[in-house]
């Protein structure tokens, strides 16, 4: 366990799925809330990896216009080649062979390559053989038509031919892109680059659509967990706040406090931050790690299959390096737990490390503890700091990998170059669920392992059930009388520290309990007060048994000063008046006057309204003098006061006996006292020894016996003097 004070160590859980079930059961009032956050996350996730299919047909929309239109280009040379059909052909032979201007030659010529058109099935070396043929029997055979709106006459569609024979296999691409650019313009007009913005418009809303409902729902989903973890949270606390007020005494006598404390703060903290991510982060990373792994494959197979081995192999080295790094985490935490323990512990005891001249001793030893938590420290942060180049090295070697594949495949005509780019998004849509997956299953294993601890608390054996106690005391009615018969009691079945104890404080009396360290008086007040159940035995008021009463009617009539001095933060006013109502400012400062602490409250800024608190500016004894006056404020027919002068000077001790006899009179007080001078007056003197009354009396009585008590009073002066 670690000291109070020092950061909690990310401890896993010991029964992870039974406390994640048991988490979910406490999260049933938000359940609707919930299911919607993480349907929301999934359909977030969706509609992210929807995107990279629609601007994958972006891309290829605006590729294809910013490239000439071969297809049109296509269309036009069917059209001169449809020219060449035996019907035209048929009629058009006549007037060719008997036009004068075209030479014998140019006939037999054309006859030739009529006879290979015959025989060729190939349309692009169809329209080679066409470029062949004498323009002068080209401008007889050839006919204007009109496509896309745009005339092209016989001439253009010679030129054309030419511009086209000019191209071959091995033209460049600037040469080409110059030979389109001198083709007849009624060609070019139906050719050139066209961008179908109308497509591109419907594409481009689509995906503003997706985005902007995607960063909705993510929203939405954020706004719900953020709710939900902090209701919880508040709920958590709530109930932790409830089982203090029913724990026992015992609980907190077993448990350091700053363990408690982190429990209710540290621990609760936890599980609000971490189950506003874990758990839509993690739906929302497996929705999108599946779907990006089949919107892959559905896209393009052989790309999938490298984008996912290329990302593994990063991977596989990331996760070496986190199983190297995490001892290392998991020692700085402990060593910086000791640290702070022992800086807290240095600190604390800053008077007596000067006083036996410790300072020395206890630089070299932070000095080791600083340089262990160093080299820890160290190592953690450098392998956990390659995290980051890693990750950024996975999605660059995925980026290579899918773009030089991606490129072979579209040379080969299998894919278009959009096809690159959403592999591109996918790549990162299936990198970064990893991570995240890896990270929401850490935070959610650290929010069970403290939602474990908080049920740990929350199971605790509870005071004993009282909403069955009709019976009630009033504190104006009470006459005062208190029974101890055959009280018997233990912290514990094996160890009896109060044997048969009987006693009885007659109402007004002025009852002392003495007795050496370990005697069992502070005890028997806790039984009083009914801050423990006794084991055998009764405790009567006015005759009506403690077992019958609740807690709150008992505290109810007693008034309490403890050695322990405690000031709440606020002022003095408000500590005076703690959990009374209606006590006027002339009451506090009659309080404060009668236990002679009125003057320095009226030095502090403000009187009354001055700011304190529990710290050191203000002395032990001027705290107990303010927790005496707390005690004076409340009106009731008890009065305890243990040790309730151990802390202030004997002057002082002086005034606040007499604010005692004052303060005792007319009520049943018990005074537990080390100082016998104290309670010289007492009605009646219990003294105590190994958990029962040896000696009961009056102080004289009791010297002249010259027993137990006779020698616990005058040790006292004997010391003094020597």
């Amino acid at each position: 366990m670690p000291r109070p004070g020092s950061n909690q160590t990310n401890e896993k859980a010991k029964d992870f799925m039974g406390s994640m079930k048991r988490l979910i059961k406490h999260l049933r009032p938000w359940r609707a809330l919930m299911i919607l956050s993480l349907i929301l996350a999934a359909s977030s996730a969706v509609l992210a990896l929807v995107s990279p299919n629609k601007l994958s047909e972006l891309t290829d929309t605006i590729t294809a216009g910013l490239a000439p239109n071969t297809k049109k280009l296509e269309d036009i040379s069917k059209e001169i080649g449809s020219s060449f059909n035996e019907e035209n052909l048929t009629s058009k032979m006549p007037i060719i062979m008997s036009d004068a201007k075209i030479s014998d030659s140019e006939k037999e010529q054309f006859s030739v390559i009529l006879n290979k058109m015959s025989e060729e099935k190939d349309q692009s070396k169809l329209l080679a053989n066409i470029i062949d043929i004498p323009s002068i029997i080209l401008q007889t055979i050839l006919t204007e038509f009109e496509i896309d709106g745009q005339k092209i006459n016989v001439d253009d569609q010679i030129v054309m031919l030419e511009k086209l024979s000019e191209m071959g296999s091995e033209t460049g691409t600037s040469r080409a892109l110059e030979l389109i650019d001198e083709l007849p313009v009624s060609v070019y007009n139906v050719i050139k680059p066209h961008i179908d913005m109308e497509m591109v418009t419907k594409i481009a809303i689509v995906l503003a659509v997706l985005f902007l409902l995607s960063a909705l729902f993510g929203y939405i989903e954020n706004y719900s967990m953020t709710t939900i973890s902090n209701n919880f949270a508040r709920k958590l606390r709530t109930n932790i706040s409830k089982k203090i007020n029913k724990l026992p005494l015992k609980y907190f006598d077993t448990h350091e406090h700053g363990d408690v404390l982190s429990r209710v703060t540290n621990d609760v903290d936890m599980i609000a931050q971490n189950l506003n991510n874990s758990l839509s982060t993690l739906v929302a990373s497996i929705t999108m790690l599946i779907g990006a792994v089949l919107m892959m494959f559905i896209t393009n197979a052989v790309m999938a299959g490298t984008a996912i081995v290329s990302s593994l192999l990063g991977f596989s080295l990331m996760f070496i390096i986190l199983a190297k790094s995490q001892k290392y985490f998991e020692l700085k935490q402990s060593q910086l737990g000791d640290l702070n323990g022992y800086i807290e512990e240095m600190y604390s005891g800053h008077n007596v490390v000067k006083a036996y001249n410790g300072t020395k001793d206890a630089i070299l030893e932070f000095e080791n503890l600083n340089r262990q938590l160093y080299e820890s420290n160290r190592k953690s942060q450098f392998l956990s700091g390659l995290m980051q180049p890693i990750m950024g090295f996975i999605g660059n070697f995925g980026y290579v990998a899918v773009c030089i594949v991606g490129a072979l495949l579209a040379l080969n005509g299998h894919i278009t170059f959009g096809v690159i780019v959403a592999f591109m998004i996918y790549i990162r849509l299936f990198t970064n669920p990893l991570a995240q997956i890896a990270q929401a299953m850490t935070s959610l294993q650290s929010t069970v392992a403290a939602s474990e601890r908080v049920f740990e608390f929350m199971d605790e054996a509870e005071m004993t059930d009282e909403s069955n106690l009709r019976r009630s005391l009033s504190k104006s009615k009470v006459r005062g009388e208190i029974e101890f018969k055959n009280v018997k009691f233990g912290y514990n079945r094996n160890r009896t520290i109060i044997n048969n104890f009987s006693a009885k404080a007659e109402p007004g009396q002025k009852i002392a309990i003495v007795g050496p360290t370990g005697a069992g008086k502070t005890t028997l007040v806790n039984l009083l007060m009914k801050f423990y159940e006794i084991n055998g035995g009764d405790i009567l008021i006015d005759g009506v048994s403690t077992k019958d009463l609740t807690r709150e009617n008992i505290h109810d009539l007693f008034i309490m000063v403890l050695q322990d001095t405690w000031l709440f933060d606020g002022t003095i006013g408000e500590n005076i008046r703690f959990n009374k109502e209606n006590v006027s400012d002339e009451d506090v400062w009659r309080a404060l006057h009668t236990v002679g602490v009125d003057h320095f409250v009226k030095t502090l800024p403000g009187g009354l309204d001055a700011k304190i608190n529990d710290s050191d500016a203000i002395s032990g004894g001027q705290k107990q003098l303010l927790t005496i006056a707390r005690g004076m404020i409340e009106d009731a027919p008890f009065l305890i006061l243990d040790e309730a002068t151990s802390n202030v000077d004997t002057r002082t001790e002086e005034l606040v006996q007499k604010a005692m006899d004052l303060l005792t009179k007319g009520r049943t007080s018990f005074i537990i006292a080390h100082r016998l001078s104290t309670i010289k007056n007492a009605d009646l003197i219990l003294v105590m020894k190994d958990g029962n009354i040896i000696e009961q009396g009056n102080h004289d009585e009791l010297i002249k016996k010259d027993g137990f008590y006779a020698e616990l009073y005058n040790s006292q002066f004997q010391t003094s003097l020597e």
